[in-house]
């Protein structure tokens, strides 16, 4: 498709026909599904109404930000806060109840107010979202990163809904597989009223796709608000912990990259040893909290001397005992919410994903904290701000043995902070850019 193909394609229209026919199909399975999630996470099951767009009227429209997870609320944590300024109340919605907390838990004076509202985004087929929109009354949407739901899309563009996309990037591998197939994300695309991207590669990405009004407007990522508790009990844990001693942070490390993980931290330890220097700490940092239990496991068994978080740190991230900190080889990361803590102390940091198929995660927030980063060779997940960082030579990346091979025979920060600063102040500013869009975009209504 491109801006010359009128949409709704007739692909398009037997692709929606088809989807409703699966939702009308699935919805039983999906409600067992929300069950069974359920069991372990009672949240999930709590405020079912919502999921089918019962909510009561309110009077005033308001503006509706979707964010499917715990990610997306953070990113867009900047733009919700100066949306805040204006009139319109805001309405959020989530699809896991870790999006839906971390919402009110950001903006617990605007929920106390009335100004916030987070529930569960209604299921995507058109009753359960006409109901939301009824209940709210959205001036418009605005959906972060990647969320292409057919039906938010079209339910939108029938009642005059204007949907934009912020934050937005369509990865490589992504557009190669959906563009090979016949019914994908990628034909609905061009349903968005207009698109707010990280760069100008992703930008000629939509507009081949169809979109008519694309703005190029960076990460907003950059932006989200750092936890200044977490980065003071960092520098005064930094204290405590030998000056000598580098400090490399493992992140977001996933199932099937521990064994090459934990290879590195032997090899390297083992050299630091042989030549009689202070080993490095590293701060190992499981992806997944259901991945604590077996990693603990699994770097006891290498004969690590390590402990975890939760065993030497108090609520606070202070040590009880110091002393249990300063020899450590490993310490491991059993907590949620306390990356900018770990990420804070290190002087390296390495992020996972990328080491496997799955791909990177983000390296906004290591960046952010003005670390230099090292990924995996499968960035495609993460395009932007990868490429864009590796060029300005403050991310590598890297297999483990060409890491393995960097720390034991260069300095741990390859590039300097000001370098690092430099690229965060061109890449900077996309709240105040996405705002400019969206005035733009409204203006072009109709066009």
């Amino acid at each position: 498709m491109d801006n010359t193909t009128p949409f709704p394609s007739l692909n398009v229209r037997i692709m929606l026909l088809l989807y409703r026919l699966i939702w009308l199909v699935c919805l039983p399975l999906i409600i067992a599904y929300l069950y069974m999630r359920g069991r372990k996470d009672r949240t999930y099951f709590k405020h079912l109404s919502e999921r089918f767009g019962f909510h009561r009227l309110r009077q005033e429209q308001h503006i509706w930000l979707h964010a499917v997870s715990l990610g997306e609320i953070r990113s867009a944590a900047p733009l919700i806060e100066r949306l805040l300024q204006d009139s319109k109340p805001i309405v959020t919605t989530h699809f896991t109840p870790a999006g839906r907390r971390e919402a009110e838990r950001l903006f617990p004076a605007a929920v106390a107010e009335g100004r916030l509202t987070a529930c569960y985004v209604p299921f995507d087929y058109s009753a359960a979202l006409n109901r939301f929109f009824k209940a709210f009354r959205p001036a418009y949407g605005l959906v972060m990163e990647f969320e292409a739901w057919p039906g938010m899309i079209m339910s939108s563009r029938k009642i005059g809904l204007p949907l934009f996309l912020c934050n937005g990037q369509y990865t490589t591998h992504g557009l190669k597989r959906d563009q090979q197939r016949y019914f994908s994300r990628a034909k609905i695309i061009a349903g968005f009223a207009g698109v707010m991207v990280k760069s100008e590669r992703q930008a000629e990405r939509f507009r081949n796709l169809g979109v008519k009004h694309v703005a190029i407007t960076g990460e907003m990522r950059f932006e989200q608000p750092i936890p200044q508790p977490q980065i003071k009990a960092a520098r005064a844990l930094r204290k405590r912990i030998p000056e000598r001693r580098p400090i490399i942070t493992l992140a977001s490390i996933v199932e099937g990259e521990d064994a090459s993980a934990l290879a590195l931290i032997t090899n390297v330890q083992d050299h630091f040893a042989r030549h009689k220097l202070p080993k490095p700490l590293f701060i190992y940092v499981p992806r997944a909290p259901e991945r604590f239990a077996l990693v603990t496991e699994m770097i006891a068994e290498k004969g690590f001397t390590f402990a975890t978080r939760s065993t030497v740190l108090d609520d606070d991230l202070k040590p009880p005992h110091p002393d249990k900190i300063a020899d450590l080889d490993i310490l491991l990361g059993d907590s949620l919410g306390e990356m900018y803590f770990y990420l804070s102390l290190c002087d390296l940091a390495i992020v996972g994903g990328g080491f496997c198929p799955k791909g990177s995660h983000n390296i906004c927030e290591p960046l952010s904290l003005e670390k230099p980063v090292i990924i995996g060779p499968n960035d495609y997940t993460i395009e932007f701000p990868a490429r864009e960082a590796i060029a300005a030579g403050v991310c590598l990346k890297m297999d483990f043995d060409e890491i393995t091979q960097l720390i034991t025979q260069h300095p741990l920060q390859f590039c300097s902070p000001d370098a690092i600063e430099a690229f965060l102040a061109c890449h900077s500013g996309g709240t105040a850019k996405t705002l400019v869009a969206i005035e733009r975009f409204l203006g072009n209504i109709g066009e």
